[in-house]
């Protein structure tokens, strides 16, 4: 990324969504990127979460003493910053934070600065600030590269992730492919190189860590491409990203189902009705076994293929289901969309009795 965006440059597109490098459940979005207005998902969402929120306090491991430690200040503060975003205090948060880097610059605590640059850039992503995330990134990076962070660097390849997303944002179509391209080869060489390295050396859990970032930077790749209308590279995107979580993951995690509810859509998108509902079909009956958060979603998609099969009758039957637990929720961007469908399907429907009245 230094050749294309000044720096080595995650949060679903549209909002990033979590795998389970720390994650949480991953709901299926619109494959637009952007900031996230309505929820902190704390996960490659919100990059501390993927990797550095649980490294975070393990730079001010150090034993503690009696006596008064400036790490216990910068600790403390960053605790309170996050406090504050949690309960949607998001200027009190960056208050603490800007506090929190100045006592790190006066310590010359390089990781503490690194740490909490990183979460001023989050929180500046989560506002909606993306001139001011981009430059925040950057300077995290740039301390993390000075101080011997090697390129390959998980965590900078997070954040690369992240600008990448900035970039799409803002439209800077170049500079978001780039960075992708970069991401994508640099963790598959990082992954070859891993490969045979032994237990005691790398970890299996390191191992899939790089992987799972891979799965992640794939899908968020993907949901670009779908918002370009490149749907076959979207496609083979998602098949990879798919692979990856099924493999790491397995069949039931809800990252899987999201993907498999995900490349439904390209495919129904491309025309392929039969194979998109092979995808969404088993993805609906996996958000249904495990109690998915969003499995209202996934149905949403299910009733729109059928719509798209012919299958009229059975498309009705999941639109009000999935428009049911859409009301229960008060999930009013879905609750819309699902109403389009219905609309939409009624008017093929009466096309279609109007077309078999002729005929006779």
């Amino acid at each position: 990324m230094l050749r294309t965006a000044g720096c080595r440059a995650l949060v679903s597109g549209r909002r990033f969504r979590t795998w389970s490098r720390g994650s949480e459940r991953g709901r299926p979005r619109e494959p637009i990127l952007q900031p996230s207005t309505k929820r902190n998902s704390a996960g490659p969402g919100t990059l501390s979460a993927v990797g550095l929120v649980s490294l975070a306090f393990s730079f001010f491991s150090q034993d503690q003493k009696e006596q008064p430690n400036p790490e216990d200040d910068i600790i403390l503060l960053i605790k309170k910053a996050k406090l504050s975003v949690i309960t949607g205090k998001l200027e009190d948060a960056d208050r603490f934070l800007h506090q929190a880097l100045k006592l790190a610059q006066q310590t010359r605590n390089n990781q503490a600065i690194i740490y909490t640059y990183t979460q001023m850039a989050n929180l500046a992503f989560l506002r909606g600030d993306l001139l001011n995330a981009e430059k925040l990134f950057k300077a995290a990076m740039s301390q993390m590269l000075g101080s011997g962070t090697q390129q390959d660097d998980n965590a900078v390849i997070e954040m690369s992730l992240k600008l990448c997303s900035i970039y799409a944002s803002t439209e800077q179509h170049g500079l978001a492919v780039e960075g992708y391209k970069w991401c994508i080869e640099t963790l598959e060489d990082k992954i070859q190189s891993q490969k045979d390295l032994p237990e005691e050396t790398l970890s299996a859990k390191e191992k899939d860590n790089t992987r799972l970032l891979l799965g992640m930077t794939l899908d968020s790749c993907a949901r670009y491409m779908v918002s370009r209308k490149q749907l076959d590279l979207a496609e083979s995107l998602y098949e990879k990203a798919l692979a990856i979580s099924r493999q790491v993951q397995g069949e039931t995690h809800p990252q899987t189902v999201v993907l498999m509810n995900d490349l439904a859509t390209v495919l129904d998108m491309k025309g392929h009705h039969e194979r998109a509902y092979d995808y969404v079909r088993r993805a609906s009956d996996l958000a249904r076994e495990t109690s998915h958060p969003d499995e209202y979603v996934i149905l949403n998609n299910l009733a729109r293929v059928l719509m798209h099969k012919g299958r009229y009758s059975e498309a009705k039957l999941v639109y009000e289901e999935a428009l049911k637990q859409a009301e229960s929720k008060a999930d009013q961007p879905v609750i819309e969309r699902i109403r389009e469908g219905l609309g939409e399907l009624e008017a093929k429907t009466l096309k279609v009795q109007v077309l078999g009245e002729k005929s006779h």
